[in-house]
């Protein structure tokens, strides 16, 4: 393990694997260490004690995992000592990712600062970068992320831990894997570009700013008892994750610039949706997702859906916190032609009831010490176009690729609407679409979307 006592030399403590030539010099296969606060917490008393919020507690079972793929030369010179050391500095402003969970006297969860470490795993692929991508592309995220969840003994668990994955050709996978409690997207994001600014040799701040708390419930618009955007569980075990009933697997689908534009104008009439430098897709390609898994499921809907947005005026160097906005929306998603899909996304746009105050009067009621999941709870939409998903950069190079998704799911599944790489065309951005599903449905949402809009998992 991997640890710095503060005032010691880093040099001296690191472990010295660089960037390779990977016919002189493999790193090996697998390897953890674990990187903790350059600058101890304060302890005793109520210091060194992280207090979760009512949404903090809500997500506890659920874990955000990211990738980002660099190219050889956005990796050149960098070794894993390199990689590292900045996170010892960096986590003086974040020392709850480096904490352990305990329960008070209640058992209300809480997260002890007590430095045991944000976890690194190191491994390598026999691949180079190029063939793993053109195999792969968007699909798969999981072997490219460490298999990451709380328990046994969830006070011994990490909160947060990376993958770096190199390939044959010097290539560079960053896998991320954080628990939700600890933020939403937006913030584990955010935290990954901090991260790659103090590589680049930014001194992160001392302290972080909280985030503004902004009123995001319209009074005629808001549901206040009795919320359905999540369910009660009974079935976690050991680990904080709860079980599902069929098998939930996941894939992801790659809509150039083109296809979005011919998708909003197949879909809508009258141009009544206009295509601009700042338009959102994501009610319209939730929309299309929503019917074709209705038709799907036939019968069995979903005639409710859940929606999940945020507040996206975040800054990189906020504190991280879960600002989800949980809203439901209820339609007779029936079969029919192409241009219901306009009206549902009106639907989404116009007649989400949020359900947050609801949610929190739930939650603080029973002291976060019952279990609940929201993602999969109902089939469930996550507005992610506008993160700043692709701030990362290593030798001032953005990731050639990067996607995320959801672990936790539960059977109803859960759609990512995420932002593509620059595509330049038209002012236009592609977007990725992350699915987690039944694995048999999910094979005939693939064929849909194949069969009848030609949207392929990657954009090669």
């Amino acid at each position: 393990m991997t640890q710095k006592p503060s005032g010691t030399n880093l040099s001296l403590l690191q472990l010295q694997v660089p960037v390779p030539n990977m016919e002189e010099n493999p790193p090996p296969s697998f390897r953890i260490s674990s990187v903790v606060p350059a600058t101890p917490t304060p302890q005793g008393d109520k210091n060194g004690e992280y207090h979760l919020g009512y949404m903090d507690l809500l997500m506890k079972l659920h874990y955000i995992r990211a990738v980002y793929f660099f190219s050889t030369e956005a990796v050149q010179g960098l070794s894993i000592q390199e990689l590292k050391n900045p996170m010892f500095t960096l986590l003086d402003p974040y020392a709850h990712l480096s904490g352990r969970i305990r329960l008070s006297e209640s058992g209300s969860p809480f997260i002890k600062c007590n430095d045991a470490g944000v976890r690194i795993a190191e491994s390598h692929c026999d691949k180079t970068l190029q063939e793993w991508v053109h195999q792969n592309g968007y699909s798969s995220v999981e072997d490219l992320v460490h298999d990451h969840v709380l328990g046994p003994e969830v006070s011994f668990s990490p909160l947060v831990f990376f993958k770096f994955t190199y390939f044959q050709c010097g290539g560079l996978c960053v896998g991320l894997s954080w628990s939700h409690m600890l933020g939403d997207a937006f913030s584990a994001f955010n935290f990954i570009t901090m991260w790659t600014k103090t590589v680049a040799g930014h001194v992160p701040p001392k302290s972080l700013p909280m985030p503004n708390q902004r009123e995001t419930e319209v009074l005629h618009n808001s549901v206040f008892e009795n919320p359905i955007s999540l369910k009660r569980t009974t079935t976690v075990g050991e680990h904080w994750l709860a079980a599902n009933d069929t098998k939930v697997v996941t894939h992801s689908f790659y809509l150039s610039p083109k296809q979005l534009v011919h998708l909003v104008t197949a879909t809508s009439s009258c141009n009544e949706i206009q295509i601009t430098k700042t338009s959102s897709y994501f009610e319209i390609l939730s929309a299309l997702v929503w019917k074709y898994i209705s038709d799907i499921r036939e019968d069995s809907g979903p005639k409710i859906v859940t929606i999940c947005t945020y507040d996206t005026d975040r800054r990189e160097d906020e504190f991280p916190t879960n600002g989800l906005v949980l809203s439901i929306v209820e339609a007779n998603v029936a079969a029919g032609s192409e241009s219901d899909v306009s009206g549902l996304a009106r639907l989404i746009a116009e007649k989400k009831m949020v359900e947050n105050d609801a949610v929190k009067k739930l939650v603080e009621e029973n002291e976060g010490k019952e279990d609940f999941i929201v993602y999969g709870a109902n089939l469930t939409f996550v507005d992610l176009e506008k993160a700043n998903f692709y701030g990362a950069k290593l030798n001032g190079q953005k990731p050639i690729l990067a996607n995320c998704a959801l672990h936790g799911v539960g059977d109803q599944g859960v759609v990512l609407v995420l932002p593509a790489g620059e595509d330049n065309e038209d002012d236009i951005n592609g977007r990725i679409i992350t699915v987690s599903l039944s694995e048999k449905e999910l094979d005939q949402l693939k064929y849909k979307l194949g069969e009848e809009w030609g949207i392929a998992s990657y954009p090669f």
